[in-house]
């Protein structure tokens, strides 16, 4: 897949920390695979999540991709929705729009046992997303 060893920052929403903890195993353990190196970049929550993969796009220091690791559980507000398709929304303008590959593991779940049973799989389906992608670009080159 990767022609090279690449780096990838984390940007890791510690809302559920539990959740958290599973998805950011899942995302080491699919980056210790490739050989790639990584930063972990902590955000209170999914909406702060898009603003700090471009802030950190925007530094003068090199990183090959992004994963975004996350939970959002709905609630008895609306506060879900916005949420959960906001820190979508904007993860998607920065791909589509600037170019920035970002695997998204920001879970989006009825109820903690719902996010537990997910958070397992998803940081490292996030990261074999981003490298995919990464791989893609390298080829096209």
């Amino acid at each position: 897949m990767a022609k090279r060893n690449f780096h990838i920052a984390i940007v890791d929403a510690r809302y559920y920390e539990s959740i958290s903890e599973s998805l950011m195993n899942g995302a080491l353990s699919a980056l210790a695979e490739v050989n790639a190196t990584h930063e972990h970049i902590l955000v209170p929550g999914a909406l702060e999540i898009p603003a700090a993969v471009r802030l950190r796009h925007n530094s003068n220091r090199e990183v090959d991709g992004f994963v975004a690791l996350g939970c959002v559980i709905r609630g008895e507000t609306s506060h879900y929705d916005i949420v959960a398709g906001e820190s979508a929304r904007g993860l998607m303008d920065l791909t589509v729009r600037e170019g920035i590959l970002v695997g998204n593991a920001i879970l989006t779940v009825e109820n903690l046992k719902q996010a537990e049973k997910r958070a397992i799989s998803k940081g490292g389906a996030a990261v074999g997303a981003v490298l995919s992608l990464l791989g893609l670009r390298e080829n096209l080159k």
